[in-house]
Formats: structure tokens, sequence, C-alpha cells
């Protein structure tokens, strides 16, 4: 089962779709403000940037990973996209991928 597939079980935004995060490392600029938001979803890693984690807590380094969005910790998470000062923290649907939260947020 891939990490979006797992999704759909307990993962939703507002209005009921299935989330998903990720972040773009080459515009981390370390700060950990998303791990201090969520620490569930995202961690730091020893090059200093920021990473996903899978609902297993396993760090996901393969860039462009992404992992489920907890619809308990959907603020934290959008909290984070909002505040990122690298502008790096990308949150949309999984249905279609558009974004919801983050830079390219409509």
């Amino acid at each position: 089962m891939t990490v979006q597939q797992e999704a759909g079980a307990g993962e939703a935004g507002a209005d009921g779709e299935a989330l998903e995060v990720w972040i773009d490392q080459d515009l981390c600029t370390g700060d950990g403000i998303c791990a201090q938001y969520a620490p569930e979803v995202f961690e730091l890693d020893i090059d200093g940037l920021a990473y996903v984690k899978s609902p297993g807590d396993e760090l996901l380094q393969t860039p462009g990973a992404t992992t489920p969005v907890p619809l308990t910790l959907l603020r934290d998470v959008a909290d984070s996209a909002k505040e990122c000062p690298g502008d790096c923290i990308h949150v949309r649907r999984v249905s279609d991928s558009v974004e919801v939260y983050g830079p390219d947020a409509e």
C-alpha cells in the first residue's frame, strides 16, 4: 500500500478530502518551524533540512516524498506551511494534487 492509499483511511481536510504534504528541500531554510508545529509530521535531519515522516514515524528522504495529513493535525500542518520562511511546505489534495496550503495554493 502506498502512502497515498493509506491517506484514504482517517486522513482528511476540512472538506473531507484526503490531504498529503511534502517539502521542497531545495527551498528549505532549516528553521525548524514545521517540526515545532507538527513534530508528528515533520523532522529536521542531520543535514539541517526538514523532511516529512511516514505514518509509522519513518523519515522520508526521497525528493518529493509525501505523507498523509491526519485530520487532527491539519491546523498544525497548515500553520507550518503558512509560517515557513522558505515557502517550501506544500499541502495538496490526494484526489487531484491541487495545493490547498503552501506557496502554490490558490
